[in-house]
């Protein structure tokens, strides 16, 4: 019997047996940004982390020193005002001189940096090569020295023993990532300390999952509900940084899955970790825009 690979399929409880060719031929064809769907009703989910990879290995330094400089420039930002680079996250991060603190999915490394800067033991794991050489750069111009493992958050066991971190945090844009959380929260869980604490701060699924808009000023801006809050299936968006790249044609893309915030609360509860706060918070970048409208959301949790 030849070798057999399973496929999750996002409707119902039916599992679906392919041969080890054909979801390699489907990894190929996510990779060509072709559609996965079986029908209209039922979509496959598949490994698209190598995908999310090699997206987010492609012209990304480049990409940074566009949108905040050389690593000198923005050192020198972060040296001048660490705490403001920290933006809403700072009041978690009080008194974190010694502390040990994982950045998960750190990207550039700006907040680890800024972390290190204020005394505290940075650790970042991200599975861009790019990323990771633009955060040692910053580093090495702030004259501070941070730890960047270049791996898939799930991996890091590998490198590092469990039990040792007492604050870990992800934010913005990091959780839709994930095809499953559990996997992923059972990781943040065993990597911490007891009493440890994580910090996660999130696009709130009301506006990603729900809304659409348009206008550029608030008096013409308006909202339509265009989305399905409890839809499942994946989504292909560009990375974050594609649109600090000079030219369309270099744009990468990634595949999401959005989950609802009664998803990630469940995760992280079943977990074992312990809720101790969830904070839905509105634009924080405009006291016009958006008025009303959920936009982000912190949970802090601990063992």
């Amino acid at each position: 019997m030849p070798p057999t690979a399973k496929a999750n399929v996002l409707a119902g409880q039916a599992n679906v047996r392919w041969s080890l060719s054909r979801k390699k031929s489907i990894r190929n064809r996510i990779s060509k940004g072709e559609c996965i769907l079986i029908d209209k009703n039922i979509e496959l989910k598949v490994d698209i982390t190598d995908n999310n990879q090699i997206s987010w290995n492609s012209d990304t330094y480049s990409a940074w020193i566009e949108r905040f400089g050389t690593p000198d420039e923005i050192a020198r930002k972060i040296l001048d005002n660490p705490l403001k680079m920290l933006s809403s996250l700072k009041e978690h991060f009080v008194d974190i001189k010694g502390k040990k603190i994982l950045n998960i999915m750190g990207s550039n490394g700006i907040k680890g940096v800024a972390l290190a800067v204020l005394g505290a033991d940075v650790t970042i794991v991200d599975f861009s090569k790019e990323n990771k050489k633009y955060a040692l750069a910053v580093a090495a111009s702030a004259k501070v020295s941070i730890d960047y493992i270049q791996s898939d958050i799930l991996e890091i066991e590998k490198y590092i023993g469990t039990n040792t971190f007492d604050i870990e945090f992800a934010e913005m844009g990091i959780l839709h990532y994930f095809n499953d959380l559990k996997p992923f929260i059972k990781i943040v869980y065993e990597m911490l300390k007891d009493n440890g604490k994580f910090i996660v701060k999130d696009f709130h699924p009301f506006s990603t999952k729900l809304l659409t808009y348009r206008g550029s000023t608030a008096k013409i801006r308006k909202y339509k509900v265009t989305g399905d809050y409890f839809d499942t299936g994946l989504e292909k968006v560009e990375v974050a940084f594609s649109k600090f790249l000079q030219s369309d044609d270099d744009k990468k893309y990634a595949y999401i899955r959005k989950w609802t915030l009664g998803e990630i609360v469940t995760a992280i509860a079943e977990s074992g970790l312990i809720i101790c706060s969830l904070k839905e918070e509105p634009n924080q970048s405009s006291d016009v825009f958006d008025k009303g409208i959920p936009k982000t959301f912190t949970i802090v949790s601990k063992k």
